[in-house]
């Protein structure tokens, strides 16, 4: 890496900690889901994982982590829009007997008040962004 390389990325950092730069970077394939992650569906044996990317501090109105689940099938009923997008696996949305699979690639539009089934047989992983992002507070 060259001189000036250099420089800019430590301008880009010192920039962001000193709080001068409102936009936020962050590397998808850096981020890990973990056993602290995992989501409480119910059911113990579900291989599900949420990791919020920006804090509520960060982003107040939109909520945008990273899901993963794997040979999982589990109901939510959404109390706020949700957009999906598949970076890998299958993601399938079960209302009723109908259902949805996206690829990765695709995007999923999951209007507030949706009562579904969030459903992945293979290891599948997706963007989410939600609003708003505080949701749980909302009246």
């Amino acid at each position: 890496m060259d001189k000036e390389a250099l420089r800019s990325i430590i301008l880009e950092i010192l920039q962001e900690e000193a709080g001068t730069c409102p936009v936020k970077k962050v590397s998808l394939a850096s981020i890990a889901c973990t056993e602290q992650d995992r989501l409480d569906t119910g059911d113990a044996a579900h291989r599900v994982y949420t990791h919020d990317l920006f804090s509520l501090k960060e982003s107040p109105r939109l909520g945008v982590g990273i899901m993963e689940m794997e040979e999982s099938t589990f109901p939510w009923t959404l109390a706020y829009d949700e957009v999906d997008f598949v970076l890998s696996g299958a993601l399938t949305i079960c209302w009723g007997e109908k259902r949805i699979t996206a690829q990765p690639g695709e995007v999923l539009l999951l209007p507030k008040g949706s009562e579904i089934r969030f459903s992945a047989r293979e290891k599948t992983r997706f963007l989410y962004v939600t609003y708003p992002a505080d949701w749980k507070n909302q009246a």
